[in-house]
């Protein structure tokens, strides 16, 4: 799973002229699945985003979590992480989930996200979405968690 996760003073998405999602301070985070990934590791990146201490205490220091401030997540479906442009000029995106199994997926760390009561906004999985942030740092970071492989019998 590929996730780019944005520290942000503000962010919303739009559909269609209408904003679907909205937070202040917090984390704007795209999420792309890949063949493979299963609920267990969205569970696992939806802990390191709540847990990841990008904020900063009281000496300035990334030190406290998205939970230790209260903050907002914004999740944004986006496939096009999965990019790749080796072999010319036009990306391919054959490294991501068949929508079916990227819109499970992204379901599952909305769901998981909101029973860790975290603020939840998202976007529309699937849509043309128009997304506005101010990042604040800047802070972005990448977070590309796999799969274990189970072991040989």
């Amino acid at each position: 799973m590929i996730s780019l996760l944005q520290r942000v003073a503000r962010a919303h998405v739009e559909v269609g002229g209408v904003v679907v999602g909205r937070i202040g301070r917090g984390l704007l985070v795209f999420v792309c699945a890949e063949p493979g990934d299963d609920e267990a590791l969205c569970d696992k990146v939806v802990a390191k985003l709540l847990k990841l201490r990008v904020f900063a205490d009281e000496t300035g220091k990334m030190n406290r979590s998205l939970v230790d401030i209260g903050g907002g997540l914004l999740l944004v479906s986006q496939f096009t992480l999965a990019a790749d442009v080796a072999g010319g000029n036009r990306p391919s995106f054959s490294a991501a989930a068949p929508p079916d199994l990227g819109r499970r997926l992204y379901d599952r760390m909305v769901a998981t996200a909101r029973a860790q009561r975290a603020p939840v906004q998202t976007g529309v999985f699937g849509a043309e979405m128009q997304v506005s942030l101010v990042n604040d740092g800047p802070v972005t970071i990448p977070i590309v968690l796999r799969p274990h492989a189970t072991p040989a019998a």
